[in-house]
C-alpha cells in the first residue's frame, strides 16, 4: 500500500464488479475518533487499548505500541505497505521465476558452506517433477532440523540459479512421517505491512484478523454517499477492509485509491481553510510604492534587473500594497537574482517607515546576506542588524533593544530571531530563505511578531506580509499543493556574464590526475585569478556529514587537506572552512578567500548556499555519491559567477542505482529545473520536500508523484468546498472538521479556528 505497491499477479485476471457497487454500509464510529455513545459492537471500540482486546496479548500489544500502534483505530489506520501475490501449492515443474510459491518433497541431500561465521545451510529438495534448492544464510543451525529423508513445505520466492530454481530463508515445515500430510496451500493476495524487530508484518497481519470485522463495522464516513458516488470512490469502512483483505488486485487499488484521496482531500481543506482565514479576518500594513519609491530602491543595485526579476517584483509589490497579509513563494534556480527581489520588498517597507527581517538556516548564509545588503545600502540611512546564535552577551541584549525600538530596519538573523525575547516595533516583510529548512510553525513564529496592540497606529496587532524563497526549483502543481497557501512565482532567467559550467564525472582513481589539473589553473600570474572550493562529506573520518557514519575510507576534511598540502597543490594558498569554526573565524577566512588570498578553500557543505566569489571556477566534490541532487546542484552553483569558463568535477564511486542516476543528471545538465524533476522521480516528493521531517502532512498512503490526478481531483474540490464554507461549519460537516483539525489542525495553525 502507498509508495511503490506491487503490481504483480495482475495479467489476465478477469474484470470484477467493483467494490463500490458491493457494499454502501456507512457504520457508527468515527474512525480512529472518541467513539459515539453506547455500547460499541462486538466488545471493542475504535478507541479500545489493544493490550485490553481478547486475543491479542499483552506481548503482542507492546510490540505494536513501538509503532505507535496503541489503539484498535490505530492499527486499523496502519494500511500494508504493498502487497504479495502467493501463488497456490504448486509442483516444482510448474514454478515460475520470482513467484512466492508453495512445494513439498524430499529432502536428498544438504550441507554446510561458507567461511566461519557467514555459513550458509543448503538442501536440495526433489517431487515427482523436479529439483528446488533451498539455501538460509547464517542458517548452519538448521544441520540438526533439516537432514536426507525429511518429507518438507518451503514457502519463499523462487529464483533462478543455473538450469534451475532457488529459494533463499523459505519459510519451511516438517511434514511427520506418522502424521496426515496437510492439504496443498490455496493461492491468495497477502498484505505485508511496515514491521520492526519486536513483530514481523504476519504478527501485524495475525493482529489485524483479530479485530478487523468488528473495527470496521464502526467507521463513520466523513463523505456522504452522493459525494462519493460522483468520484467512483468506496465507502470507508470497505476501503479499510479491502485494504487489510483484498481478494483480487482490483480490491486493494479501489481501498488505496479512497484512503489516499481522504489524504489529500484533508490536506488540501487545510490548506485552504488556512489560506482564508489569514485572508479573511487578519489586516496587514499597506506599503507605499511610487514610482520614486521604486526608482530610489533600483538605485541601489549596481546592475541592471532581469526581465524575469522584473515581472516577480512587479507581483511582489502589489501584494505588499494590499492591507491583508500576502504569502508568496518565490523559486528560482541559483543564482537567478532571488535576493535581489528579497531586498526589494524589505526596501518597500523601510519606505514605509516599517521594519523587514529576513531569516536564513545557517550563521554563513545569515552572515553572507547581511554583508551583501550592507553593501547595497552602503551610504543610505538605512540601518541593518544581523542576530545569530554566535551573538551573545551585551551586544546581543543591545541588538535586541534596537529591534524592539524600531531602531533596526532590516533585521537579517538564523533561528535566534524565533526567540521570544526578540520583538519588533513595527514587522512588516518577513522573508524565509530556503524555505524548506524551516517549518509551517516556524514561519508562523515570525508572522506573530507583527505589530503590537500598544503601537502608537492603535490599529492592533497585524500580521507581516511573508516571502519564502527556495533555489530547489519545484514544479508548479507540487508547489501550489505543497504550499498551496502561498502564491507561487518564478525566475527562470538567469543574469547577464554567468559562464557556463562544465560538468565530468570521474572514479577516486582518477582524483590524483585532476588535482594536478586543479593546481595547474589556480592563480595564474598576471592572468585573471581562477579559485577552487574542494568539498568533502566530513570533517573527518569519524563522522560523516551525509549522514553515512564513520567511514575509514572516507577522504575527510583534515585528511585531505594535509594530502593536498603535501602533493597535488604544494605551493598553492589553501585552507579549510568547516561549520565548527567561530563565526569570526569564518567570517575571516571568506574575507581572504573573496580578497584572493585563498587558491584553494576544502571545505563542508557550509558553502552551500549563499556564498558568491566571481574568481572561484573550479568546484571538486569528494565522495560526491553520498550528496542529493539538490546539494549537487546547490554546490555547483558556487561557482560560473563570474565571465571565465567554469568546471564542476564530481569524484564518485556509485554503489547503487538511485547514486549513478543522480551523477548522470549532473553531468547532463545545469538547469535546476530539470535537476529538480529527476531528483522528483529518483527520490520522490516526500525527500525533496521535507516530507518526512516532523511537522508536515502525514502522507502515509498518497504518493504526490503517483496520484497526480487524485491531488487534482483533491484540490479542485477543495477549493470549491472551503469557498462555500470557510470554517466547515455546514450541516453534515461536523466529522470532517473534526478529522481535518486533528489531521492536520497543529502543524497548519488551524487551533484558532477550531
Amino acid at each position: 500500500m502507498g509508495r511503490r505497491a506491487d503490481d504483480a499477479g495482475t495479467a489476465g485476471e478477469p474484470p470484477r464488479k467493483p467494490a463500490i457497487e458491493r457494499s454502501e454500509e456507512v457504520a457508527g464510529n468515527q474512525m480512529g475518533g472518541a467513539g459515539r455513545e453506547g455500547s460499541p459492537r462486538g466488545g471493542f471500540s475504535l478507541t479500545t487499548p489493544l493490550a485490553g482486546v481478547a486475543g491479542i496479548g499483552s506481548a503482542t500489544a507492546g510490540a505494536l505500541r513501538r509503532l505507535e500502534l496503541v489503539t484498535v483505530g490505530d492499527l486499523i489506520k496502519h494500511v500494508p505497505m504493498r502487497y504479495e501475490r502467493h501463488q497456490a501449492e504448486e509442483s516444482i515443474a510448474k514454478v515460475a521465476p520470482d513467484q512466492i510459491v508453495t512445494v513439498r518433497g524430499d529432502v536428498t541431500a544438504t550441507r554446510v558452506a561458507g567461511p566461519f561465521g557467514k555459513q550458509r545451510f543448503e538442501a536440495v529438495l526433489l517431487d515427482e517433477t523436479g529439483r528446488m534448492d533451498l539455501v538460509w544464510f547464517n542458517g548452519s543451525y538448521l544441520r540438526s532440523q533439516i537432514y536426507p529423508g525429511l518429507r518438507l513445505r518451503a514457502h519463499g520466492q523462487a529464483k533462478r540459479r543455473g538450469p534451475g530454481f532457488q529459494m533463499a530463508n523459505p519459510k519451511f515445515l516438517i511434514l511427520k512421517e506418522d502424521a496426515e500430510e496437510p492439504p496443498p496451500t490455496e493461492g491468495r493476495i497477502r498484505p505485508v505491512y511496515s514491521a520492526s524487530e519486536a513483530i514481523e508484518s504476519a504478527g501485524i497481519e495475525r493482529a489485524v484478523g483479530i479485530v478487523l470485522e468488528r473495527a470496521v463495522g464502526q467507521i463513520e464516513d466523513h463523505l456522504t454517499t452522493e459525494y462519493r458516488q460522483k468520484r467512483s470512490m468506496l465507502p470507508l469502512a470497505d476501503a479499510y477492509r479491502l485494504a487489510h483483505r483484498p481478494e483480487t488486485d482490483v480490491d486493494w487499488r479501489e481501498a488505496r485509491r479512497r484512503l489516499a484521496f481522504d489524504e489529500l482531500l484533508l490536506f488540501q481543506l487545510g490548506v485552504f481553510m488556512r489560506r482564508a482565514q489569514q485572508r479573511g479576518g487578519t489586516a496587514a500594513a499597506s506599503l507605499r510604492w511610487t514610482v520614486e519609491i521604486d526608482a530610489r530602491i533600483r538605485a541601489r543595485f549596481p546592475f541592471r534587473l532581469t526581465e524575469a526579476q522584473d515581472e516577480v517584483i512587479q507581483q511582489v509589490a502589489a501584494d505588499l500594497t494590499l492591507d491583508r497579509p500576502s504569502n508568496r513563494l518565490i523559486q528560482g534556480d541559483v543564482g537567478s537574482g532571488k535576493t535581489v527581489v528579497a531586498l526589494y520588498a524589505m526596501l518597500m517597507a523601510v519606505a514605509t517607515r516599517k521594519q523587514a527581517v529576513l531569516m536564513a538556516p545557517t550563521e554563513l548564509l545569515a552572515e553572507q546576506h547581511f554583508g551583501s545588503i550592507s553593501k547595497f545600502l552602503s551610504g543610505s540611512e538605512v540601518r541593518v542588524e544581523l542576530l545569530t546564535g554566535s551573538v551573545g552577551g551585551r551586544e546581543r541584549e543591545a541588538t535586541v533593544a534596537r529591534i524592539a525600538s524600531g531602531d533596526a530596519d532590516i533585521v537579517v538573523g538564523t533561528h535566534a530571531l524565533l526567540t521570544e525575547h526578540v520583538r519588533f516595533e513595527s514587522l512588516a516583510v518577513v522573508v524565509i530563505d530556503e524555505q524548506h529548512r524551516f517549518g509551517v510553525h516556524q514561519r508562523a513564529t515570525l508572522r506573530e511578531k507583527g505589530e503590537d496592540p500598544a503601537s502608537e497606529s492603535g490599529s492592533g496587532r497585524s500580521s507581516p506580509h511573508v516571502l519564502v524563497m527556495t533555489a530547489t526549483p519545484i514544479p508548479r502543481t507540487l508547489a501550489l499543493t505543497l504550499f498551496g497557501d502561498l502564491d507561487v512565482s518564478t525566475i527562470r532567467e538567469l543574469p547577464p556574464g554567468r559562464s557556463p559550467i562544465v560538468t565530468r564525472v570521474v572514479s577516486p582513481a582518477q582524483s590524483a590526475e585532476v588535482y594536478r589539473w586543479v593546481a595547474s589553473r589556480l592563480g595564474k600570474a598576471g592572468e585573471e585569478l581562477e579559485q577552487a572550493y574542494i568539498v568533502v562529506p566530513a570533517i573527518d573520518s569519524g563522522a560523516s556529514a551525509a549522514g553515512d557514519g564513520g567511514d575509514a575510507d572516507l577522504n575527510d576534511l583534515r585528511s585531505l587537506q594535509a594530502r593536498l598540502e603535501q602533493g597535488e597543490l604544494t605551493g598553492k594558498r589553501v585552507a579549510a572552512l568547516h561549520g565548527r569554526m567561530s563565526a569570526q573565524t569564518r567570517d575571516h577566512i571568506m574575507a581572504r578567500f573573496r580578497s584572493g588570498l585563498i587558491d584553494a578553500l576544502i571545505c563542508t557543505t557550509v558553502i552551500e548556499v549563499g556564498v558568491d566569489v566571481p574568481s572561484a571556477t573550479i568546484m571538486v566534490v569528494e565522495h560526491a555519491e553520498r550528496f542529493g541532487l539538490a546539494q549537487l546542484h546547490q554546490l555547483r552553483g558556487r561557482v560560473g559567477r563570474g565571465r571565465k569558463r567554469s568546471a564542476c568535477v564530481l569524484i564518485a564511486e556509485p554503489k547503487t542505482p538511485d547514486a549513478e542516476a543522480r551523477l548522470n543528471v549532473m553531468a547532463g545538465t545545469t538547469d535546476g529545473f530539470v535537476v529538480a524533476e529527476k531528483d522528483l522521480e529518483i527520490r520522490g516528493p516526500g525527500e525533496v520536500f521535507g516530507l518526512r521531517q516532523a511537522g508536515s502532512p502525514p502522507f502515509k498512503v498518497a504518493d504526490l508523484m503517483q496520484d497526480r490526478e487524485l491531488l487534482a481531483l483533491a484540490r479542485r474540490d477543495a477549493v470549491a468546498w472551503i469557498e462555500r464554507s470557510p470554517r466547515l461549519e455546514g450541516p453534515g460537516e461536523e466529522l470532517l472538521r473534526k478529522r481535518l483539525l486533528r489531521t492536520h489542525g497543529e502543524w497548519l495553525g488551524l487551533g484558532d479556528v477550531g
